[in-house]
């Protein structure tokens, strides 16, 4: 029987492999190369590294993280050394997208937003559903996506970045953490932007040069701030500069999580040819976050009271429900 690596803190999965696999529930922090070894499949999250130091040696033919992003894999090791990997694109896109308006309630209660511009950067899984929902709460939205305009087939309206960073009250950056990608909001990029705007980085802490942003900080209204570098060893200054600052759980609804865990499980079935897997699904009554009651600043206070706990807020969190 071939042996699965489950990281500990997915929910909703316990059970559901064990008549095709022997399975390990292992801590993501106990996630090494020891344990894996003679691991077939790998189901995780974004915590657990996949690369030549855990991989080298090992048995995996499949890699599930149960998370949209994918920058934790190292995708052309494992691509050159014949491991599937896949991550689940979408799984938690509509909790990211009420995060950014939970947020921006807390900045609306302070000063009107009615008819600011809401310039949206990264138009996939999540911006498009931020995007969309700026227009139905009527904002004027702009969109920034140069991979989607040169595909040309979205069927959506594009700016340059210049021309949105310029003309937005709302910044919000929703793009992987691709290498290219690293510290896109630079300095340049600040300096561009309209005095007096809100930023929002609900997306990689990578994308963001931390230091520029401390340093453009005066010139805007507003900051919000749930994905850092160095995770779970926060910036304390950038955390202090913050007016909302929380523990990289945007993406952490109930809803989102059972959405990662059905993606992975079809994928590790899909590569077995497990019928059972493949077409595996959660049937649950769960609704997303609910904007107007979703307590935003409460999750803001515990990360204050307790920045050395990032990491326990984190997995405190995302095992809610």
């Amino acid at each position: 029987m071939k042996k699965i690596v489950i990281d500990s803190a997915v929910p909703y999965i316990r059970g559901v492999f064990e008549p095709w696999f022997k399975v390990e529930y292992v801590p993501c922090a106990a996630i090494d190369a020891a344990v894996v070894r003679d691991a077939s499949a790998l189901v995780i999250r974004t915590r657990t590294k996949c690369n030549a130091a855990l991989l080298e040696g090992s048995a995996v033919e499949v890699i599930a993280t149960a998370t949209i992003g994918f920058d934790h894999i190292d995708m052309a090791w494992c691509r050159d050394h014949g491991i599937a990997a896949f991550n689940a694109p979408g799984c938690n896109a509509d909790a990211v997208m009420e995060y950014v308006f939970a947020a921006l309630n807390v900045f609306g209660r302070r000063k009107s937003l009615q008819g600011a511009t809401l310039g949206v950067i990264g138009v996939g899984q999540v911006g498009h559903r931020v995007a969309d929902m700026g227009r139905r709460r009527g904002f004027r939205v702009l969109e920034n996506d140069p991979p989607l305009e040169a595909a040309g087939t979205s069927g959506r309206e594009f700016v340059p970045l210049d021309y949105l960073l310029e003309h937005s009250d709302i910044v919000t950056i929703h793009i992987p953490l691709w290498p290219e990608n690293r510290n896109f909001a630079d300095t340049s990029f600040f300096e561009k932007m309209k005095p007096g705007a809100i930023f929002i980085n609900a997306s990689r802490g990578g994308i963001v040069d931390e230091e520029a942003l401390l340093a453009a900080r005066p010139k805007l209204d507003g900051l919000v701030v749930d994905v850092w570098k160095g995770e779970p060893n926060i910036n304390p200054a950038l955390l202090a500069a913050a007016d909302i600052a929380t523990p990289h759980i945007a993406g952490y609804s109930i809803v989102g999580k059972i959405n990662g865990t059905m993606a992975s499980v079809r994928r590790i079935g899909e590569h077995f040819g497990i019928p059972e897997l493949a077409n595996f699904k959660i049937e649950h009554s769960y609704k997303p976050y609910d904007i107007e009651s979703y307590d935003i600043m409460a999750d803001d206070a515990a990360l204050r009271t307790a920045p050395a706990r990032f990491e326990q807020l984190r997995t405190e969190y995302h095992l809610r429900g």
